[in-house]
């Protein structure tokens, strides 16, 4: 007899409908295979399934089985077609009555039968929400709010195989998982570090709240203890908050990755990654045999902190310059080539040179000229004209340290950050933009109209600072930002000369 059990499969970050077929006959030797390019996770599926429905009370076939996956000529990977396959079997052997296809199964088995937390069912969950034919979807119990997030469907939170059993035979229905409106979700409240405790460094701060606000690269650059990665882990206490849609983009990368945390639905707050500098290409850019997001796709609207900026590899650097460019990062393998979001906020710290005491008034820089020079060609001037924002992060003085010093709390730099986000995503809700910095050329000539004077000091910061087609655009958006924080509708001539403020005269450190 042959069954068909629909499932689902995750191609890069978007689902793939599956068909799992079973055709049990009676008339050959008792086998068990699985075609339609199975990995080994996949094969071992065999014997999962086997101990599964044995020991929950049904019969295994004792006669041949085959299971096809398809569409064949597609890989599949993992242990998720553990559920359709065991439920394939039981129909085709006449121990469940026939199903309609309008419902999808996925899950890890364990051998008693229950069911495992399995990657990646937001995915699928947003699969079954756009096909017309599908309604309902049979996930672990555990993973039941995760895709009840999604409107519109019927998520059945599923126990164990038995459980299975006993609904479709009638005898105990298993109740849908009622939908997750995003907005009773709680945000987590209260951050590790808090820009309250950072002694002076207020231009830092500044700079700091005008890239949250736009989401725009930053490069700090300063002595060893003056302060940057204290700064720079006291970001994500001043970003503004997700939206609905961000957050769904944000989860589907952490779903696929098996990166959400327990008992979590929906990551709720931006991203904060801060990968070491011994890091390879595919750990920070993703790829792999079977590619996998990489740092700055775990970094998708959120912030990437690359501390010790100099000391990463020249060829892996390198390889952010299109992400950075384009928002996605494309990768390409002999199976086939996957897209991946990558639309972070670049954080970057740098000593001046190996010492860290180049230009320093307090110590004595001990590096030969020619090494500090090395050092600081270790990034591209490609690279750091992608940076929107150059800050110098001096040594703190020390009446600043020793004495009572009442500094700016995040809650209050976050509200203006919030307001001005706010105006970004209502000026540009016709385009989908969300956020200055990632405004195009097009689009940063409609939304960033210069007032006559700040047009005419932008003209003469060209030709006086030999500014590229490319620094010249991110300098408007970054005045664009402060404008927004200000409050203001066009861009005035402060606003434009703050933001020349932070963009370098060459492209050196």
């Amino acid at each position: 007899m042959l069954a068909k059990v629909l499932s689902g499969a995750v191609v890069g970050l978007d689902a793939v409908l599956i068909t799992v077929e079973v055709d049990i006959s009676s008339r050959s030797l008792p086998s068990f295979t699985i075609v339609g390019l199975p990995d080994k996770a996949v094969e071992e599926s065999k014997e999962r399934v086997r101990a599964a429905i044995r020991n929950s009370g049904a019969e295994f076939p004792d006669h041949r089985i085959t299971v096809n996956l398809a569409p064949a000529d597609l890989p599949k990977a993992g242990p998720s077609y553990d559920l359709p396959i065991a439920i394939g079997m039981l129909i085709a052997s006449g121990q469940l009555p026939p199903l309609a296809h309008s419902a999808m199964f996925i899950g890890e088995l364990s051998l008693d039968g229950s069911l495992r937390h399995t990657n990646g069912i937001l995915p699928i969950a947003m699969m079954v929400k756009g096909a017309k034919s599908m309604s309902d979807i049979f996930v672990p119990q555990g993973d039941a709010k995760e895709a009840a997030i999604i409107r519109g469907i019927n998520v059945y939170p599923v126990t164990s195989l038995l459980a299975i059993y006993h609904h479709f035979t009638g005898s105990q229905k298993i109740s849908p998982h009622p939908y997750v409106q995003f907005s009773t979700l709680t945000v987590p409240s209260g951050f590790t570090f808090d820009f309250a405790d950072v002694a002076g460094q207020e231009q830092v701060k500044r700079a700091l709240e005008i890239a949250a606000a736009g989401n725009h690269n930053i490069f700090m650059q300063g002595p060893p203890g003056a302060g940057k990665t204290m700064l720079a882990r006291c970001l994500p206490s001043i970003l503004p908050a997700m939206t609905e849609q961000e957050a769904l983009d944000v989860t589907k990368i952490y779903s696929v990755t098996g990166s959400l945390p327990d008992g979590e639905s929906v990551v709720k707050i931006r991203p904060f990654r801060s990968p070491h500098h011994t890091t390879s290409r595919i750990g920070l850019i993703g790829g792999g045999t079977h590619p996998v997001p990489g740092e700055i796709s775990l970094a998708h609207r959120g912030v990437l902190f690359l501390d010790e900026f100099p000391e990463y590899p020249r060829h892996v650097l390198e390889a952010l310059r299109q992400p950075i460019e384009d928002g996605v990062v494309v990768i390409s393998r002999a199976i086939g080539s996957v897209r991946y979001p990558s639309q972070f906020m670049l954080v970057a710290a740098a000593n001046p040179c190996p010492c860290g005491n180049y230009r320093s008034v307090l110590r004595a820089c001990t590096c030969l000229p020619g090494m500090v020079a090395r050092y600081q060609k270790r990034i591209s001037g490609p690279i750091m004209d992608r940076i929107d924002i150059h800050v110098t992060v001096p040594t703190v003085p020390t009446e600043k340290l020793t004495n009572a010093y009442i500094s700016e709390s995040s809650a209050l730099i976050k509200r203006r950050v919030q307001l001005a986000r706010n105006r970004q995503l209502r000026r540009m809700l016709p385009i989908g933009v969300a956020s200055n910095a990632e405004m195009n050329t097009r689009q940063v000539k409609e939304y960033c109209p210069l007032l006559p004077e700040a047009g005419s000091f932008m003209r003469q910061a060209v030709s006086k600072f030999s500014l590229s087609a490319r620094g010249y655009y991110r300098v408007i958006k970054v005045a664009r930002t402060i404008a927004d924080i200000a409050g203001e509708a066009h861009i005035a001539l402060p606003h434009v000369a703050e933001a020349l403020q932070y963009r370098p005269v060459d492209t050196t450190f």
